[in-house]
């Protein structure tokens, strides 16, 4: 698996991805340290999903119709020269207007680059280990998740914002490096027309695809959106809300929870890559029902007389186990779509996956956002009938993924 050009992909994941970690540590902590309110950056960071949304379809179509290797080295580098730039103009007079545009330029760079990337894999390996290589690069980004804000968050308190700034130019740099060294095989597709025709065929044609041609494909974008609809609901709401205000704990509860979904991630990634032979898609309805099974304990605790410490426990456990069985999952998933897409049209499938998942979190904690409010004297209400729809979906959709199994 761990081919020359898979091997420069992960070593530029890795970069790439802890210079993001610590530049948007750095940003997020100088944002309220200036303003005073998290709110600030949280809708900064809103304003600037909007270009990742709407340009995703774009970066598909440039994934599909461009030579893949020169589109990484470019944005790479692009964002090397961005965050460069933003570092030498920023001043406390125009440090919000300078994070703001940045965050937004970083996020359309992400439109283009994510689909990339994804379609690269199938591009670099076959069979078992597409499975594989998700894997490790799901490792790659948990593992730069849980050390990136540690480090990042050491170095802004020692030398502020700008330095941290210029680490992760070094980083973007480094990973554009690694990048030019890949080698992938190009041919490019002749097109009688304009580029906005070619642009509207592209689309159409990817989402008769998905829509019609491979229905399947379609079915499973919709059980991604669901699990990440419940999943992100309950982990980016539902756990600091229970952590810190029903049950009281303070901060360093919540940071160890958080380090325990980062190991959790990393977990369920090797296990995937362990499972690769043995976890059949068919059985991936039971995976998506063990996420449910999870979340029951974590609101049934909440029935029974126990000391805070002992129901934080619980939800810990409970949550880690359903961070383990969606990272299974979703590499699975992923997976499957790879290798049920032909390589033309992989990019734009990919930038599909990424703009629906996307979407669906939001509105996940919105929703759970409210639920939480409303039932914060019995959180129970919320977390057990999650778990048991989340639970059904999963053994509903057993037939579904026999047949993706089989057509696989």
């Amino acid at each position: 698996m761990f081919t020359k050009n898979f091997a420069l992909l992960v070593l530029g994941q890795a970069s790439s991805l802890f210079g993001n970690y610590i530049l948007r540590l750095a940003l997020s902590m100088y944002v309220m340290e200036a303003t005073g309110s998290a709110a600030v950056f949280a809708g900064l960071l809103s304003i600037a999903t909007v270009p990742t949304i709407l340009l995703s379809p774009l970066g598909g179509i440039l994934a599909d119709r461009t030579d893949r290797r020169k589109i990484m080295v470019a944005l790479d580098a692009l964002t090397g020269t961005v965050v460069l730039c933003a570092a030498v103009i920023l001043s406390g007079k125009n440090a919000i207007v300078v994070i703001g545009l940045l965050l937004v330029i970083l996020s359309v760079f992400g439109a283009f680059e994510t689909p990339t990337v994804q379609a690269c894999i199938p591009q670099m390996l076959e069979g078992d280990n597409i499975i594989k290589g998700n894997a490790v690069v799901n490792q790659v980004a948990s593992i730069s998740y849980l050390i990136a804000p540690l480090l990042g968050g050491i170095l802004y308190a020692a030398w502020g914002l700008k330095p941290v700034m210029y680490a992760s130019v070094v980083c973007f740099f480094l990973t554009a490096l690694f990048e030019c060294f890949i080698k992938l095989g190009y041919q490019p597709r002749d097109y009688q027309g304009n580029v906005w025709s070619m642009v509207k065929d592209d689309f159409f044609n990817s989402i008769c695809f998905i829509a019609k041609e491979r229905s399947d494909i379609m079915k499973m974008l919709i059980l991604a959106a669901l699990s990440r609809f419940f999943v992100m609901g309950i982990m980016l709401v539902g756990l600091p809300f229970i952590v810190r205000t029903v049950l009281g704990l303070d901060a360093k509860y919540y940071g160890g929870a958080e380090s325990a979904l980062a190991v959790a991630t990393i977990l369920g990634s090797i296990a995937a890559g362990l499972l690769t032979r043995k976890l059949k898609f068919g059985r991936l309805a039971f995976v998506l029902a063990a996420i449910g099974i999870c979340i029951i304990p974590a609101g049934a605790v909440f029935l029974f007389q126990s000391g805070a410490v002992i129901r934080y426990a619980v939800n810990i456990v409970a949550f880690c186990g359903m961070q383990v069985a969606i990272s299974i999952f979703s590499i699975f998933a992923v997976a499957m779509i790879q290798q049920s897409t032909p390589d033309y049209l992989i990019g734009k499938v990919m930038a599909y996956t990424s703009v629906i998942t996307m979407c669906a979190q939001p509105v996940g904690q919105m929703v759970y956002g409210f639920l939480f409010d409303e039932f914060r004297e019995a959180v129970y209400l919320v977390l057990i009938p999650t778990g048991i729809i989340v639970c059904l979906i999963g053994l509903l959709s057993t037939g579904f993924f026999k047949r993706m199994e089989e057509f696989s």
